[in-house]
C-alpha cells in the first residue's frame, strides 16, 4: 500500500548523486530540499540536474534565508561561562569579527531594537545572555547558560520583533535562478507577515513564474499573523527549530496543533520539519520519542513531514527516508477520513462539494480510489484536504502543476499531454493505472471531471467500474 503521506529530504551538494538520489525516491522521497544557506548556486544547480536525470515527477523546493540574525564569523572559537560578562554589538558589515572582547550580529540595528532584561539566545537557544544595561550601540550582557561561541551561530531575542528586510540580496539572487531553474516551491524563511510572502511574490508576478510560496513559521510573529499569511502563500511549513527557541517548550505542540487545523481548513498543504529523526544523522535506529513524534504529526493530518541533517549529511540517510515511510503507512491505516473539515477558504464551492461527496462515497462504498483530471490542480489540493482513506490518482495536463501534487496528502499525480480530449481523461488514465495493476476491471473507482474543459473545473461525480468508464470513453 502506497504511503499518502509526502517525504521531503534536504540534499547537500556534497551528496547529490543520481544513484544516491534515486534510492531516496524508491524509499518514499517525494520532494527535494535545498538549503540556500549552505549551498552555493552552482551546487543547486548540480543537485537540480540530478534530480530531475532521476525523476520528473519529484519536486523541488529552496529555502530563503530570510531575515535571519546570526553572529558573524569568529576570529576564534571561544567558550563562555555563567555569570561571565559579554558585549554584544550589532553590523551590517560582514567583515567585521566577533570574539571574546564583543560578540558581533549582522544587525546593525540590533541595539536599538532590544532592551534591558531580554535575553538573547545563541545557537538555537543553547547559550542564553541576559542584556544587563545598553551604552550606545554596545549592550552589556551577563552569560545565563554558558557554552561554545562558533561562528555564524543563530540570534533569537524572544518577544521581539526586529524590523529587518524580508529579503537578503542572496535570496533576491537565488529567486531570479530559481525562476530560471522552473524550480516548484520556495520555502521563505521567518515569514512574519503577509508583506514577507508579498515581496517574494512581486518578483514572481513580474517574472511570469508559476513557483509557489511556502510559508516557514519560525517565530511568534509568524504564529500570531498566521491568518493573514494564509491568504498569501500556497503552503505552510512548521519549522521548530527556531520555533522551539522563540516559544516556551511546552507551547509548541500547542502552537503545531493549531497551525496544522488551520491550514488543513484552509485546504494548504501544511509540513511539519526539524529534527524529526535526528539522531539517525549518527545512528541507524531512531528513538523511541522520534517515532512517537513522526506518528503524531501524521495523526494531526499533515501533507508533509521532512528530513534536514539525516539526509543532506547524516550516515544513514536511506534508512531515515525508509523509517518514516513505515511510520506514515502504519499511522495511516489507523485513520479516519475528515470529510467535515471546515469550508473556508475556498475559491471555488462546487469544487470543494464534490470533493467532499467523493470522500464520502469512497467511505460508504467499496470505492478503490478517486480518479481525477485538473490544470491548476485545485480539484487535487480539495480532495487531499478531507484525507481520505483511497488514494487519489490526478492526471495533470501540466508538469509543474503534477510536481506541485508531490506536497498533498494522499495525491498520486502523473501527467497527460494537453492536446488529450477533456471528457476522456479517464480513458488514458484508467488504462495507465490498469496496466500497471494498481486498479482492475472491476474495481468500483469515483470520477470526479468537468463536463466544460479543464479550465472550467469540475462539474459533475462518476461512480462506476474500471471497464464500464474505459468502455464509456470509447463509445463517446
Amino acid at each position: 500500500m502506497k504511503k499518502r503521506t509526502k517525504i521531503i529530504a534536504t540534499i547537500s551538494d556534497f551528496r547529490c548523486d543520481t544513484p544516491y538520489l534515486k534510492t531516496l525516491y524508491d524509499a518514499g522521497m517525494n520532494v527535494v530540499r535545498i538549503n540556500t544557506a549552505h549551498c552555493p548556486i552552482e551546487g543547486a544547480a548540480a543537485i537540480v540536474k540530478n534530480v530531475r536525470e532521476v525523476s520528473d515527477k519529484i519536486a523541488i523546493l529552496i529555502d530563503t534565508k530570510g531575515p535571519e540574525i546570526r553572529t558573524t564569523k569568529t576570529v576564534e572559537d571561544f567558550t563562555i561561562n555563567a555569570g561571565d560578562e559579554l558585549l554584544v554589538r550589532g553590523s551590517d558589515s560582514p567583515e567585521m569579527l566577533s570574539s571574546r572582547e564583543a560578540l558581533i550580529v549582522n544587525d546593525g540595528n540590533f541595539a536599538n531594537e532590544v532592551n534591558v532584561g531580554n535575553s538573547i539566545l545563541v545557537d538555537d537557544g543553547d547559550i542564553e545572555l541576559i542584556i544587563k544595561e545598553k551604552k550606545g550601540e554596545t549592550l552589556h550582557c551577563v552569560v545565563s547558560n554558558g557554552g561554545f561561541i562558533k561562528s555564524r551561530k543563530s540570534v533569537n531575542c524572544p518577544g521581539v520583533s526586529f524590523t529587518l528586510p524580508s529579503l537578503t540580496q542572496k535570496d533576491i539572487d537565488y529567486i531570479h535562478w530559481a525562476i530560471e531553474q522552473d524550480i516548484d516551491f520556495i520555502a521563505h524563511s521567518f515569514v512574519r507577515n503577509a508583506q514577507d510572502l508579498l515581496d517574494i511574490q512581486t518578483i514572481l508576478d513580474e517574472n511570469h513564474s508559476h513557483i509557489k510560496l511556502i510559508a516557514k513559521i519560525e517565530n511568534q510573529e509568524g504564529v500570531d499573523n498566521i491568518d493573514e499569511i494564509l491568504d498569501h502563500c500556497y503552503s505552510v511549513m512548521v519549522a521548530r527549530g527556531d520555533l522551539g527557541v522563540e516559544l516556551a517548550a511546552e507551547q509548541i505542540p500547542i502552537a503545531q496543533r493549531e497551525l496544522v487545523g488551520k491550514c488543513i481548513n484552509s485546504k494548504k498543504p501544511v509540513i511539519i520539519a526539524t529534527q524529526m529523526l535526528h539522531t539517525m544523522i549518527e545512528n541507524p535506529r531512531p528513538t523511541r520519542a522520534e517515532i512517537s513524534d513522526i506518528a503524531n504529526a501524521i495523526y494531526q493530518r499533515v501533507d508533509a513531514i521532512m528530513l534536514s541533517g539525516e539526509t543532506a549529511n547524516g550516515k544513514y540517510p536511506v534508512e531515515a527516508v525508509t523509517t518514516m515511510s513505515k511510520v506514515a503507512r502504519a499511522i495511516e491505516n489507523d485513520l479516519e477520513d475528515i470529510s467535515e473539515v471546515n469550508m473556508v477558504r475556498v475559491n471555488n464551492e462546487i469544487t470543494a462539494q464534490l470533493s467532499r461527496s467523493a470522500v464520502r462515497a469512497s467511505q460508504n462504498l467499496p470505492v478503490k480510489a478517486i480518479v481525477i483530471d485538473t490544470l491548476s490542480g485545485r480539484t487535487a489540493r480539495y480532495l487531499s484536504s478531507f484525507r481520505g482513506k483511497k488514494p487519489v490518482y490526478a492526471l495533470c495536463y501540466r508538469k509543474h502543476v503534477m510536481r506541485e501534487l508531490a506536497l498533498s496528502y494522499g495525491i498520486f499525480a502523473s501527467y497527460g499531454e494537453p492536446s488529450i480530449v477533456h471528457d476522456r481523461f479517464s480513458q488514458q488514465l484508467l488504462a495507465k493505472l490498469a496496466n500497471e495493476e494498481t486498479l482492475h476491471n472491476e474495481d468500483l473507482i469515483a470520477v470526479v471531471g468537468g463536463s466544460f474543459g479543464a479550465t472550467k473545473g469540475a462539474s459533475f461525480l462518476e461512480i462506476s467500474t474500471v471497464n464500464h468508464l474505459m468502455n464509456k470513453a470509447l463509445i463517446d
